[in-house]
């Protein structure tokens, strides 16, 4: 009969050498960014904005393009069309019976840490109630 203990070193040794193995292949395969002027940016940093543009270049034969789209957090992709939450209101007010739209959120500094509350306007714009 084999030692238990044995078993479990080699067991151990197997498993550890198959690990390694793995990591260096998944080193080996990793991809490069191939774009090296993508860097990262904080909402904080962003002052409020929240629209990236993307810059699209693209060879059609012998002549190359660059196109330049604009990307916002709400869905718009060009600054003078309507936004998601414009859309929305639209959508929603469509009937003068309907009842606001409203939303709680959380105000940590508050007396009493109580919520608050906003709603949607027929324009699109968020209100605090």
């Amino acid at each position: 009969m084999q030692d238990p203990r044995k078993s479990m070193k080699v067991y151990m040794f197997y498993t550890a050498l198959i690990i390694s193995i793995l990591l260096l292949c998944k080193m080996a395969i990793a991809e490069e960014v191939v774009h090296s002027k993508i860097k990262t940016i904080k909402p904080e940093d962003t002052g409020g904005q929240y629209c990236y543009i993307t810059v699209e270049i693209t060879q059609v034969g012998d002549t190359i393009y660059k196109k330049e789209i604009l990307n916002c957090a709400d869905g718009r992709k060009n600054p003078a069309s309507p936004g998601y939450w414009d859309l929305f209101a639209q959508f929603y007010y469509h009937d003068t019976t309907q009842p606001e739209y409203c939303r709680k959120y959380a105000r940590p500094g508050h007396a009493f840490k109580s919520f608050g509350e906003v709603c949607l306007n027929a324009n699109g714009e968020w209100e605090v109630q």
